[in-house]
């Protein structure tokens, strides 16, 4: 049994020195960064947020590493999400805006786009990049679809979530990772490697 352990990664090993560097390999949910690959479909919601949101969806950046964070940033991420987590009541779209795939800053209410929108402005209030500030489409363990914001940082990417105070490394969540917004283009969105179908609303 050790014997076939052992050589199993030293496979997994072989195989990640001898890739290519823009080979697409899944990522293991032992790693603390996401796998991201291909540019992929925009949701609706924030392509109608980009409409009257036009800074903020057209910012791009140099592919950089993530940044190491310091004491008073992780002081300000798990401030600022249990702060919003606990300022907004938790309504859907339809209860607050009479129409689904509404992505807006909630004002009292809002659903899981909001809060996360309204995290991703207050942190980079705090002076964290937009770069390292990315809204992402995750399934739940039912199926249904949510969102978070992911925090990149030189120890692993990082959950702020509406449904949990905590925040969590992405690979202690129970998610299934879809997509998330790039990295060095604020407009646009790219898959998640351990993804699968989207099950949210999109452009197609």
């Amino acid at each position: 049994m050790m014997n076939a352990l052992k050589a199993r990664h030293f496979a997994v090993a072989v195989v990640a020195m001898l890739a290519p560097a823009t080979a697409a390999i899944p990522a293991p949910r032992s790693m603390a960064h996401m796998t991201t690959g291909q540019i992929t479909s925009q949701p609706i919601g924030h392509y109608e947020f980009c409409q009257t949101h036009v800074d903020e969806c057209n910012q791009r950046f140099a592919s950089t590493p993530a940044p190491k964070v310091t004491e008073f940033g992780w002081s300000a991420i798990r401030d600022i999400n249990i702060s919003v987590n606990h300022r907004y009541e938790a309504k859907t779209d339809m209860e607050v805006y009479g129409r689904e795939e509404v992505w807006a800053y909630p004002v009292t209410a809002g659903d899981c786009e909001d809060y996360a929108l309204e995290k991703r402005k207050e942190l980079a209030e705090k002076g964290f990049s937009l770069a390292d500030l990315l809204i992402t489409v995750v399934r739940k363990p039912d199926g249904e679809g949510h969102a978070v914001l992911t925090v990149r940082t030189s120890d692993g990417d990082y959950i702020l979530d509406n449904l949990t105070d905590d925040v969590k490394m992405w690979t202690d969540t129970s998610y299934t990772f879809l997509k998330r917004q790039a990295s060095f283009n604020t407009g646009r969105w790219v898959t998640i490697e351990d993804g699968r179908e989207i099950v949210v609303g999109a452009l197609r």
